[in-house]
C-alpha cells in the first residue's frame, strides 16, 4: 500500500499564509460593512433631526401665510409668514443637497438600475420646474419629444440629475432665452445634452464647478442663488450609475451640460 505523500516545510508554508491572508480579508470587509452601516444611520438621523423640524416651520407658516383659520390681522404677520415659508424651503433644499452629497461620496446610495423612458423622466423634470420656468420667462425646447431612447439608470436618480442640470440652465437664461434638450443613442450609451443661452463661464472654471459649493461667477457679483451643489450631484450621480458628466462653456456663449448614460 503507497504511503501517503509526506509535506515538507516549503508545502506547508503557502497554507498557512493563505488562511490569515483570508481572514485578513474577511475582517476588512466586515469593518467596511460596519462602517457603510454606521454611515446609513448617520445620514438617517441627520436627514430626519434636520427634516422634522423644517417641515413644521413649513407647513405652519403656510397655513399662517394663506390665513386658513382666520384673519392675522396687521398684513405685516402675513408677509412675514410667506417669508418664513418660502425660507424654509429654500433650507430644505439645502438639507436635501447636503444629504445627499454625503451619501455619495460616502458610496451610501442606494442606486436600483432599471430601464427609464428618457420622454417620462423628461416630461416629470419639466413639469415639477413649470412655476420656475414660467417665471423666469424661458422656452424649454425638446429635441425630437416623443421619440426618445431609453437609458438604464436609477429612476430618482435620473431625475434628479435632469432636475439639477435643466434648474441650472433655466436658472442662468436671459428672459425669453431658449433651453435646448435632446437624448440620442451613440453605440451602447445615451447621451443627454442641455444647452442654455445665458452668459456662460470661462473654459478654465469648469473643473471648480464639480467641486461642493463653487459657483460660477463672483460671490459678490452673481445674481443667482444656489450653493453650488447641483452639478456636484450630478456628477456624483453619473458615476455611481457608470456614466459620466461633460461641461462644456465659454463667456458668452451659454453653458453645454453632457450627461452620458448607459442605453437599456
Amino acid at each position: 500500500m503507497p504511503e501517503p505523500a509526506s509535506l515538507d516545510a516549503s508545502t506547508l508554508r503557502p497554507l498557512a499564509d493563505a488562511v490569515p491572508a483570508e481572514r485578513r480579508t474577511a475582517a476588512i470587509e466586515r469593518r467596511r460593512q460596519a462602517l457603510d452601516d454606521r454611515k446609513r444611520a448617520f445620514l438617517r438621523m441627520v436627514s430626519h433631526e434636520l427634516r422634522t423640524p423644517l417641515n413644521a416651520v413649513i407647513g405652519f407658516s403656510e397655513i399662517l401665510s394663506k390665513e386658513l383659520y382666520g384673519p392675522l390681522g396687521s398684513p405685516q404677520y402675513k408677509e412675514y409668514a410667506t417669508i418664513v415659508h418660502d425660507s424654509g424651503l429654500k433650507l430644505l433644499k439645502l438639507v436635501n443637497q447636503i444629504v445627499e452629497i454625503a451619501r455619495l461620496e460616502g458610496h451610501v446610495t442606494d442606486i436600483e438600475m432599471t430601464p427609464e423612458n428618457m420622454d417620462e423622466a423628461f416630461e416629470d423634470v419639466i413639469d415639477a420646474l413649470d412655476a420656475q420656468i414660467r417665471q423666469r420667462e424661458v422656452i424649454v425646447h425638446v429635441v425630437a419629444q416623443g421619440t426618445l431612447p431609453t437609458v438604464l439608470a436609477d429612476s430618482r436618480g435620473l431625475r434628479t440629475m435632469l432636475t439639477n442640470l435643466l434648474q441650472n440652465a433655466v436658472t442662468h437664461s436671459p428672459a425669453g432665452g431658449v433651453v435646448h434638450v435632446a437624448a440620442a443613442r451613440i453605440g451602447g450609451e445615451v447621451e443627454i445634452t442641455i444647452r442654455d443661452q445665458g452668459p456662460g463661464v470661462d473654459s478654465a472654471e469648469l473643473p471648480r464647478l464639480l467641486q461642493p459649493f463653487e459657483q460660477g461667477g463672483a460671490i459678490l457679483t452673481r445674481g443667482h442663488e444656489g450653493v453650488g451643489l447641483g452639478l456636484p450631484i450630478v456628477d456624483l450621480l453619473s458615476r455611481a450609475m457608470g456614466g459620466r458628466l461633460k461641461l462644456s462653456s465659454s463667456l458668452g456663449a451659454g453653458f453645454l451640460a453632457r450627461l452620458i448614460l448607459t442605453a437599456a
